[in-house]
């Protein structure tokens, strides 16, 4: 017997704002069945797709501490850099710059509530970078 992840849910002081904005990250969706309302204290985001559903739950308590789990995000399309550009612009916070002077590495954002996640190189990028070290 195995278990399986229902989904990742996200403690928030504003679960609908949260929603929102990662639905802009992601590209997620809401359930057109149960949309998400400004006073809702929970709020349920999932990937076109229908494999992966993002659940915000609000808590009284503000975030204290660094997260012991966080998302990955790789872009679908473009570079790391161009979607780096993009969460900034859509109100992320840079807060550790692991990128390397080769290319490879990544950039720590939080979310407008302070939760951590992480921008890595596209698929694209790694592909070009393991090419170029069998070519050279």
């Amino acid at each position: 017997m195995t278990s399986f992840v229902s989904h990742t849910t996200i403690d928030c002081r504003d679960a609908y704002a949260l929603s929102r904005w990662w639905r802009a990250v992601l590209d997620y969706v809401e359930d057109p069945d149960d949309p998400n309302e400004p006073d809702d204290d929970e709020c349920l985001i999932r990937s076109r797709d229908g494999e992966h559903d993002l659940l915000f739950i609000e808590v009284p308590e503000m975030k204290q501490v660094k997260n012991r789990i966080h998302l990955d995000l790789r872009p679908r399309d473009g570079s790391r850099d161009d979607e780096l550009a993009r969460l900034v612009a859509l109100g992320a916070t840079a807060i550790d710059d692991r990128r390397n002077p080769d290319g490879t590495g990544w950039v720590v954002l939080a979310d407008p509530e302070g939760n951590e996640f992480c921008i890595l190189r596209s698929e694209a990028e790694v592909a070009a970078g393991r090419r170029n070290r069998d070519s050279g």
